[in-house]
């Protein structure tokens, strides 16, 4: 692009000078580093797990390529010599050669695209459930009335998920404070020693988390509901609600919802020694709260969503009550209570009688309620107060087992129980007019696991020049100079500080995932829609073009005819600085290639497919609250985890800038994430190798225990290819043989299995014709391809041979199996790809005999000229053999030439060919050494033994001289005209 064309910004960033690679550094990522992991809990001096990495380290480069154009002219032939190098870091960069510059394609005036917003610090995993953590503490505390403020220790925010998560590994608070063991928990948190910063960490820990993790564990706690009070130093902190956010779209309206109002200080107690019993408080006078006005429900989506207002508290037990309007708490959004929640309705027994006063009765009802968690599902309020007193009376308070005055008892919207007013903690004054649930719902909604998280879609639509300049006008605001100024080492530094803080929310946009057939490809495309310069089209057919490379013919996914998009069709990416992609492995564990058109660099990270398992349990092990609730996380693009971390616990990880101009290489199951240093435009596509193909096999195996869905059908893969081995490279042709000869042992095994079960019915299935939705095993979600189980009673039911016992309940003999080929088509597919796959080691084989005569037999020229058609016409690979036999051909080709002419000459008398003896002989004996039959070797060898003659007839002259003079003068004739010399 130029300036002034209305392009993204004018100047294409300048390609990085050119010179041979440092080599990537070796030995950092000894196994040593995560030893120490295994043992549990740290030794002392060492950094702990919980606590993040104060300033990133970054790790050892990736290997950088710079191919020739001899090497260039040949993509996947040299990605395929560099693998051995490249794939043990997991992903490469290749610089092109400096001329190679395709135009930049994209219409820039009609290329409209909507971002994802990416809030940095929930993308790291370690920090996200941090943030979550937060969100569920700062909620208890709004229940009670108060706004959670985060304290400062040490001039830096107190992590309280990692203090929670360390008091816990430690034993737990009791044994913490019986040991006085609160030294080590500062230790681990890494704050310095002699500073009795460990009283502190108490201090804390009992005013904003005990009486947390209290209510987690069932206990109704009476705590201090003013715990902030006389915090006013601390930042107040502000829910993320990340679940939240991530399934309720941004409401247009900035009004929030109430927040309890707090009871009177003189009304609550202090927190007791946690040792103690709680007691039920006593009974307090009643006293009015105001309900929302029509124009609060109104105003709050979530009051109008959920229908839970009105006067009362809105979780019992806690403390909370509805607050007045001019008590609104700015700038924070109530939490979603969402419909979750089925209690088992239990009828309590007749003669059960607690007293609302007793501390032991109390206990029990306590026990019988914390082992009741299971959530209600209504949301619509039923209250007891007006209905007839019989039938009131068939009701009985959930605590004190008592039916009388029933004008105070309350019946829970949610599961149906009842509770006196003045038996609840604390006590209630009147029958609310409002929702109300009990606190064993209260408690079902709060432990509730979270949604699944994923990106929001930002509000407004970008072109490429509007977003530049958000993004530009972002990055020098951000760090106060030029963008083009910034460090790259210093954006790194910075990403993933704001990454793993708690306390800073930076925002960012990113244009991921754009589809280039609907927004159009930054390479040229010769699709005929307009008419292409010769530059564009010598671009537009590159190996390199990523159009192009999924569908060479060395690719497997040329064999696969629909667009998958991001895979065979690439996808685009514009990006602004600290827009990140997460933590992935490709579909089917493909390579990709990324190639970055123009602007800042794109900083990756890239961890080799011997580790992937090692980062997954590195991930599952330090963030399992992520997992539990979204098993698939990894596979959603959305989480990372700093590569200090993951090094940390022994986990290989390189790094790389991507410049303008240069490509990047992921290889099959290399997980790899990273940024972009600022505003640029980037284009991926997958493509898949003959090397692949066994890790696409076991992808597809892994899947299957996952239950992930596929992208594309492995087995309708290899099939395809088989079907049709004449047009497979060579190398693809053995690979695919080899990969076919897996599949049909495995399909006769689980064929057999079927015959065991007694299922012999069976119909043929053209699988390729069915959408993939209507050919997936209902067990584990593949793809099915080569056969499926189906059942004649259950006809929306199928799956795959691997479980053929998770089908349907129906006997044996209504099910059946649906098949694409027989067991005896599948042989002979196997057969035809073996003769393609070895017809090369044949050739091979006789070339090899032929040009060493290994069998005493020379061959004919037309034979070998034979053996060089064949390797032409199945397009062999060039190899040491078919030079050897080309260059034998060409020497043979022009002795026949040569002799041709020397016996010519003799028949003619006109010398063509001039030879001395010792050439005549040197020649002989280079037509007998070759290894194919000279048909001409007898005259050749005629013609030196008449020349041999010739030259003792000389001789024999010379010594009667003068008297044969003129006998010289003849035999001189006759040497002109045999054409000999050297006599």
């Amino acid at each position: 692009m130029e300036p002034g064309d209305g392009g993204p910004r004018g100047d294409r960033a300048a390609r990085p000078p050119r010179g041979v690679s440092d080599p990537p550094e070796r030995g950092l990522w000894g196994a040593e580093q995560g030893e120490w992991v295994e043992r549990g809990l740290p030794w002392p001096g060492e950094p702990d797990p919980l606590v993040p990495p104060e300033d990133f380290l970054p790790p050892p480069e990736c290997p950088v390529f710079e191919p020739s154009w001899a090497e260039f002219s040949d993509p996947l032939g040299y990605i395929a010599k560099i693998r051995p190098i490249a794939e043990k870091s997991g992903i490469c960069k290749i610089r092109p050669p400096a001329d190679w510059q395709p135009p930049f394609a994209v219409e820039v005036d009609n290329f409209r695209f909507t971002p994802r917003i990416q809030r940095l610090n929930e993308l790291e995993a370690q920090t996200r459930v941090k943030l979550n953590y937060l969100d569920q503490i700062a909620k208890f505390w709004e229940i009670q009335g108060s706004a959670l403020k985060i304290p400062n220790v040490e001039r830096r925010i107190l992590d309280l998920y990692s203090l929670s998560k360390i008091v816990m590994e430690e034993g737990g608070y009791e044994a913490i404070c019986k040991d006085r063991r609160w030294a080590r928990v500062a230790q681990r948190l890494s704050y310095p020693s002699g500073k009795n910063i460990g009283s502190l960490l108490r201090s804390h820990y009992e005013r904003i988390i005990y009486p947390y993790e209290m209510y987690q564990s069932g206990a109704n706690l009476v705590c201090n509901t003013h715990p902030f009070d006389n915090e006013e130093k601390d930042k107040e902190y502000k829910p993320h609600s990340i679940p939240l956010r991530q399934s309720v779209q941004p409401s247009k309206f900035n009004s929030y919802g109430r927040r309890a109002k707090r009871l009177q200080q003189e009304e609550s107690e202090s927190c007791p020694d946690p040792a103690s019993s709680p007691a039920l408080l006593p009974e307090r006078a009643p006293r009015a709260w105001p309900e929302p006005t029509e124009e609060d429900i109104e105003k709050n989506p979530e009051l109008k969503k959920l229908q839970i207002y009105g006067a009362g508290p809105k979780m019992l037990g806690l403390g909370l009550v509805a607050k007045d309007k001019n008590m609104r708490k700015k700038d924070k959004e109530m939490p979603e209570c969402p419909p979750t929640v089925i209690v088992k309705e239990e009828a309590p027994a007749p003669e059960m009688k607690l007293e609302p006063t007793s501390p032991r009765g109390y206990a029990n009802v306590k026990e019988e309620l914390r082992h009741s968690p299971e959530p209600c599902t209504k949301m619509t309020m039923r209250l007891r107060r007006n209905h007839n007193t019989q039938f009131i009376e068939s009701y009985v308070c959930r605590i004190c087992a008592r039916g009388d005055e029933d004008d105070k008892l309350l019946l829970c919207d949610g599961c149906d129980d009842n509770y006196h007013i003045f038996c609840l903690l604390p006590p209630l004054p009147e029958i609310p007019k409002g929702v109300w649930r009990c606190p064993k719902c209260v408690m079902a909604e709060c432990k509730r696991p979270p949604e699944a998280f994923g990106f929001e879609q930002a509000t407004r639509e970008y072109t490429l020049q509007s977003f530049g300049e958000m993004a530009d006008s972002f990055k020098a605001d951000y760090f106060n100079m030029p963008v083009h100024m910034v460090p790259t080492e210093l954006v790194e530094k910075e990403f993933w500080r704001l990454v793993n803080s708690i306390e800073e929310d930076v925002t960012v946009e990113y244009g991921a995932d754009i589809h280039s057939k609907e927004f159009g490809s930054g390479f040229p495309i010769n699709d005929g829609k307009r008419q292409l310069s010769p530059e564009e089209e010598e671009y537009a057919a590159s190996g390199w073009n990523l159009n192009v490379m999924p569908v060479l013919k060395q690719s497997v996914l040329c064999h696969i005819n629909a667009d998958i998009s991001g895979m065979k069709v690439p996808w685009l990416y514009v990006g602004m600085v600290f827009s990140a992609f997460c933590w992935h492995i490709e579909d089917h564990w493909s390579y990709s290639i990324n190639y970055l058109h123009w602007g800042e660099p794109k900083t990756w990270y890239g961890v080799p497919s011997f580790a992937a398992e090692h980062l997954e349990d590195v991930m599952k092990k330090l963030t399992p609250e992520l997992f539990e609730s979204q098993p698939d996380l990894l596979h959603q693009l959305v989480t990372l985890m700093n590569p200090n971390t993951l090094m940390a616990h022994g986990v290989p990880v390189v790094r790389t800038n991507q410049c303008a101009g240069e490509f990047v290489i992921t290889f099959p199951r290399a997980y790899h994430s990273g940024f972009n240093q600022g505003y640029n435009f980037a284009e991926a596509v997958n493509f898949c190798t003959a090397d692949w193909l066994p890790a696409g096999r076991q992808c597809i195996e892994h899947y299957r225990r996952l239950r992930r869905y596929c992208v594309f059908s492995h087995e309708e893969l290899i099939c395809k290819m088989a079907a049709c081995p004449e047009r497979l490279d060579l190398n693809l042709a053995a690979a695919v043989h080899k990969e076919m000869f897996i599949l049909v042992q495995e399909e006769r095994k689980l064929r057999k299995a079927l015959l065991d079960k007694g299922i012999t019915e069976a119909e043929r299935e053209a699988f390729e014709l069915l959408p993939d939705d209507e050919r997936q095993c209902d067990k584990c979600k593949t793809t099915c391809f080569l056969s499926a189980l189906a059942c004649y009673d259950c006809p929306d039911s199928l799956v795959c041979l691997y479980h053929i016992n998770d089908l349907c309940k129906c006997p044996s003999n209504r099910q059946y199996l649906r098949y694409r080929y027989t067991l005896d088509e599948l042989p002979a597919m196997l057969h035809k790809l073996k003769v393609r796959a070895e017809c090369f080691d044949t050739w091979a084989n006789k070339v090899r005999i032929a040009l060493e005569v290994e069998d005493g037999r020379k061959r004919t020229l037309e034979e070998l000229r034979a053996l060089e058609s064949e390797a032409r016409e199945r397009k062999f690979p060039e190899n040491e053999l078919l030079h050897r036999l080309k260059n034998c051909l060409s020497e043979a080709e022009k002795c026949v030439s040569e002799a041709l002419g020397l016996i010519s000459s003799q028949e003619t008398g006109e010398p063509s060919v001039h030879m001395t003896v010792e050439e005549l002989c040197a020649f002989l004996e280079q037509m007998s050494n070759l290894p194919c039959v000279m048909h001409q070797i007898k005259e050749v060898q005629a013609v030196l033994e008449m020349v041999k003659a010739f030259q003792a007839e000389i001789q024999e002259a010379l010594q009667d001289l003068p008297g044969s003079s003129p006998e010289l003068h003849k035999l001189l004739a006759r040497g002109d005209t045999a054409g000999g010399r050297g006599a």
